[in-house]
Formats: structure tokens, C-alpha cells, sequence
């Protein structure tokens, strides 16, 4: 494979990485362990101060193992998914009781652990002793979605099996931990789900995504279905007269219709002008726009979704690479064209002045 991330993501980790948690750099198995069981279904923000209290309470994987049953609930209360806090005081006891207090030290017998599944193996095997296992958690399947242009569904079966062997081919077999944590952190704070800062990420010149304008369209889920509420921001780009459009793909609703350039967002956003600028400049390297116009939020009811959103009107100077090759059609050619509602609804109350 010649496309190689592991040295700019290393050396980007340790000069410009700045995310801390209390666990990063952790060699108790214990601590890592319990700190990958509460981020599991939960967000770094609410499960530190869970770790802490864990952390104060019960220090050790002995403590833990002899607490009551009582007690440890009442400290996951609030957390959700009280099936990882069975796991959690099932396995303690299990390492104490029949392994004697000694935590497996490899992959395999991690593995074997309730509650233990591929992810959190690798984790401990890679952070705690250093052993050649890459992590594939949503942070990875971002960066790698992106950096490689992958269109396969990453929760789909042959979706995981190909960012499964992607992420242990590119893994620093010598530095698996930093490796790790590295793009891990990268996924948090830079190639972030909604609007990711491509201007400052270390992987930006050898990412298809950025050098095709896809940044926004990846990674690609298969249930997308599954939601009630969804959050759709279009931008109509225009350069010289000539609007870029875009035909939507399989698997979703409005299946083979066009659009503009869409922004999926999982909850409400807010839009000004230097937000549009900012996502402009990070996402397709367009330094400078004229915002024509920010709509009201506009909505739309399915059948067994909601859609909500707004159309942000673009007038670019020039057209950056990343969307050379994109469709550019004319106002009197996107007259023909077939869009959803959503959009339709959008042009005709400002037919006049889009269609004069």
C-alpha cells in the first residue's frame, strides 16, 4: 500500500497533540480497561468525571472486585447501559478470584473477558504492553473513510472487514500505542464528524476526501434510516452563473435525485457568515466568498423522519481543484433536473430571484 499515515500522524502527535485525559499514557491494565467500559456508548465529556470518581473510589482492580454490588451502581448511575456495569464487577472479580489478581497481558486472553470485545482488547494491548493491534472505533473509521475516499458503508459487514485490515495495515507496528492514540485524537479534535478543521490536519495533503471536495460526504453509514430528526444544510455553490449539483446515491431517502453540496448534522446548527467562511476554507480551501443568502429553517415530513434545515447561497470567485470535477450546470439546465421537496419548496418561494 503506498499511501502511508503513521509518521505524520506520529510526529504530529507528539508536537501539536493537545488533547489530555487521565488516562493517556496509563500502564495499569485496570485503568485502561475501566476507562474504555464507561466511553463505551458515552461521550468523553460525561465519562471523565465518571472515571475520576471510579478512580478515587475504587483504585485498584482488588477494590473494585470486593465493592458491593449496591455501591458500584450507584456510582454508574446516570451513565446508561447498566449492562457494562454488570461486565464491569463480573470481570473484576473473574481476573481477581480466578486469575488471581493478574490482568491477561495479551490480546488474545483479553479477548476472553466478558464485556471485552476487539476494540477494547486493542486498546489495552496496544496502550498497556505495546502490542501490534490497531483500534477501529468511530474516530478511526472517520480518518481512514476520508484519507483513503472509502464509499463502504462503515457499518456494514464488508464495511468493517475493510477498515479492519486497512487499520492494521497502516498501524506503526513499533509504536501501536502512540499510533493509536494519535489517530484516535485526531478523529476527536480535527477530522471531527461536523465540521472537521482540514486546515490543520497533518494528513490533509495525502487525504482524497479534501483533494476531491467529499470531506462532508464521508464516512457513509447504512442506517441512516433509523433516525427521527435529521438536520440537512445545503449549499448552493455558484461560480459564473453555473451551480454545482449532485446526484444522491443508494441506501437513503431520495435515492438518485440531485442536490447541492450537503452538510449532515446530527442536532441544530447555527449559521452566520464566518461559520460558512470558516467551513469553506477548512473543508475545500476557498478563501474568500460572497455569502449571498443564509434561509430560514425550512422542514420537511416523511414518513418516519423529520428533516430540517437551511440553504446557504455561494458565490465563489474561482473554482478551488477539490471540485473541478464536480457537475456544474446552468440555471436553465438545473431547470430540468429532479431535486426532493425539501429543495423544490426552497427554489419556488425564491423563484423570482433565482430564476429570473
Amino acid at each position: 500500500m503506498k499511501k502511508r499515515i503513521a509518521p505524520a500522524l506520529l510526529a504530529w502527535h507528539e508536537t501539536e497533540n493537545k488533547r489530555e485525559m487521565p488516562w493517556k499514557g496509563e500502564k495499569d491494565p485496570y485503568k485502561v480497561w475501566l476507562s474504555e467500559v464507561i466511553l463505551q456508548q458515552t461521550r468523553v465529556e460525561q465519562g471523565l468525571d465518571y472515571y475520576l470518581r471510579f478512580i478515587k473510589k475504587y483504585p485498584t482492580l482488588e477494590k473494585l472486585a470486593k465493592a458491593k454490588d449496591e455501591d458500584v451502581f450507584k456510582l454508574w448511575e446516570g451513565l446508561g447501559y447498566y449492562s457494562r456495569c454488570k461486565n464491569l464487577l463480573f470481570t473484576a472479580r473473574f481476573i481477581q478470584q480466578e486469575l488471581k489478581g493478574h490482568f491477561p497481558d495479551n490480546y488474545a486472553n483479553l479477548l476472553q473477558l466478558k464485556g471485552v470485545g476487539p476494540y477494547t482488547a486493542a486498546a489495552i494491548a496496544s496502550f498497556v504492553f505495546n502490542q501490534p493491534h490497531a483500534v477501529v472505533d468511530g474516530n478511526v473509521f472517520r480518518v481512514l473513510s476520508r484519507v483513503f475516499g472509502i464509499n463502504t458503508a462503515i457499518d456494514s459487514t464488508a464495511g468493517k472487514q475493510i477498515f479492519a485490515e486497512l487499520a492494521e495495515a497502516q498501524l506503526d507496528t513499533k509504536q501501536p500505542g502512540l499510533y493509536n492514540q494519535a489517530i484516535m485524537d485526531l478523529g476527536a479534535t480535527v477530522c471531527k464528524p461536523f465540521l472537521p478543521t482540514c486546515d490543520h490536519c497533518p494528513l490533509q495533503k495525502i487525504c482524497t476526501a479534501y483533494a476531491t471536495g467529499t470531506v462532508h460526504k464521508l464516512p457513509v453509514k447504512e442506517k441512516k434510516l433509523q433516525k427521527k430528526r435529521r438536520w440537512f444544510y445545503y449549499f448552493i455553490l455558484e461560480h459564473e452563473g453555473k451551480w454545482m449539483v449532485s446526484k444522491r446515491g443508494a441506501g437513503d431517502i431520495w435515492e438518485n435525485l440531485n442536490e447541492f453540496m450537503l452538510i449532515e448534522s446530527e442536532s441544530a446548527q447555527t449559521w452566520s457568515d464566518n461559520a460558512i467562511q470558516s467551513l469553506l476554507k477548512e473543508q475545500l480551501g476557498i478563501q474568500k466568498a460572497e455569502i449571498v443568502s443564509i434561509s430560514a429553517e425550512q422542514r420537511q415530513l416523511l414518513t418516519h423522519q423529520e428533516i430540517r434545515g437551511q440553504f446557504m447561497h455561494v458565490r465563489l470567485k474561482s473554482v478551488p481543484k477539490s471540485l473541478q470535477n464536480q457537475q456544474w450546470q446552468t440555471i436553465k439546465a438545473i431547470r430540468k433536473l429532479s431535486f426532493p421537496k425539501f429543495i423544490t419548496q426552497y427554489l419556488d418561494n425564491r423563484e423570482k430571484l433565482l430564476f429570473p
